[in-house]
């Protein structure tokens, strides 16, 4: 089986001292995880294991785009009255 038969959660930080991966890592190990649970032969076990990992990858994920979104709306707000809207078209103000 391939590497997401194995108990490493590649992407993911494991001590103190080690750095978080950045939002591409998070991404790339999304998908593996997605594919891995499209397989027909993943252990109910082995599922939720990856289930919770995508979980935290996603929550880490939008953390860094809020973070991101800060920034920029700061940096925004540095200039003239510029003001920021979402890319979502479907909201108005």
């Amino acid at each position: 089986m391939p590497e997401e038969s194995g108990e490493s959660r590649s992407g993911d930080a494991s001590g103190p001292g080690e750095e978080e991966p950045g939002l591409e890592k998070r991404l790339e190990r999304l998908e593996e995880i997605v594919s891995a649970l499209e397989a027909d032969e993943v252990e109910l076990d082995r599922a939720l294991a990856l289930f919770e990992e995508g979980v935290r990858h996603v929550r880490a994920a939008e953390k860094i785009l809020s973070e991101a979104e800060l920034q920029v709306e700061e940096l925004l707000g540095e200039g003239e009255d510029v003001r920021t809207e979402p890319l979502d078209g479907d909201q108005e103000e």
